[in-house]
């Protein structure tokens, strides 16, 4: 299965996840970047609320695209065990990675979130979205943070992934849908046509975009309750 783009991946995602659509305990959390543009076509189909959850790679130090692990916003740290296997590395060996990806951390908090805090998530049904995972460190590392919180159900939604990687998913959560799981697998993004990166921009309008789209539907819905029948 191929994607036109992120937006596409969403709208499919939207028919698998209807049962949670207008959901009162529901929300959706994207990581950021790429996940947002799925999440934002999730939020709209499910009139859903829309947040990010900012979770970082901790790359290699000979190859910055491979995940030794993820470091998660609120602190929780996840290690790659076949990254900790190759590189014989420990949580002190990658100190210095991790502060540098939780000061950028910060810095997405501040731009993306303006001033608000994560959401309540206790006993809330949280849909996690991401365009699709790999070796999955970033997912893990929100899994297991989010957990902490207490959610009622966790959700992952998940474009495309490894079948190892949607395994390990599956067994994290409470429930995981998936669209595809190619074999053999190469990349998230040779299962789209279109996979521009996504910028912190674009992150900032989905999510104002989506809060929006939101309010006028409340704001609909409660019209057509107070007004009198014609």
């Amino acid at each position: 299965m191929v994607f036109k783009n992120r937006e596409e991946a969403g709208r499919r995602l939207v028919d698998r996840l209807i049962q949670y659509r207008e959901d009162p305990a529901a929300l959706i959390l994207a990581l950021p970047r790429g996940g947002v543009a799925v999440g934002y076509q999730l939020s709209l189909g499910l009139r859903l609320p829309l947040d990010v959850f900012i979770t970082r790679k901790l790359g290699a130090p000979d190859n910055s695209e491979y995940a030794l692990g993820a470091v998660a916003e609120t602190g929780t740290i996840y290690l790659n065990p076949d990254a900790r296997t190759a590189y014989g590395l420990s949580r002190a060996d990658i100190e210095d990675v991790v502060q540098v990806q939780q000061r950028e951390i910060v810095r997405r908090q501040a731009l993306y979130r303006q001033g608000r805090h994560l959401p309540a998530l206790a006993d809330r049904i949280v849909i996690l979205v991401d365009d699709g995972i790999a070796t999955g460190s970033t997912f893990f590392a929100s899994v297991q943070s989010i957990r902490h919180f207490k959610p009622g159900r966790l959700i992952g939604a998940i474009p495309v992934g490894p079948v190892e990687t949607i395994q390990e998913a599956r067994r994290q959560v409470d429930e995981l849908v998936v669209l595809a799981t190619p074999d053999p697998f190469w990349a998230v993004g040779n299962h789209y046509i279109d996979f521009a990166q996504v910028s912190d921009h674009d992150v900032v309008e989905y999510l104002n975009l989506a809060d929006e789209s939101l309010l006028v539907w409340k704001e609909r819905i409660q019209s057509s309750a107070t007004s009198p029948p014609q």
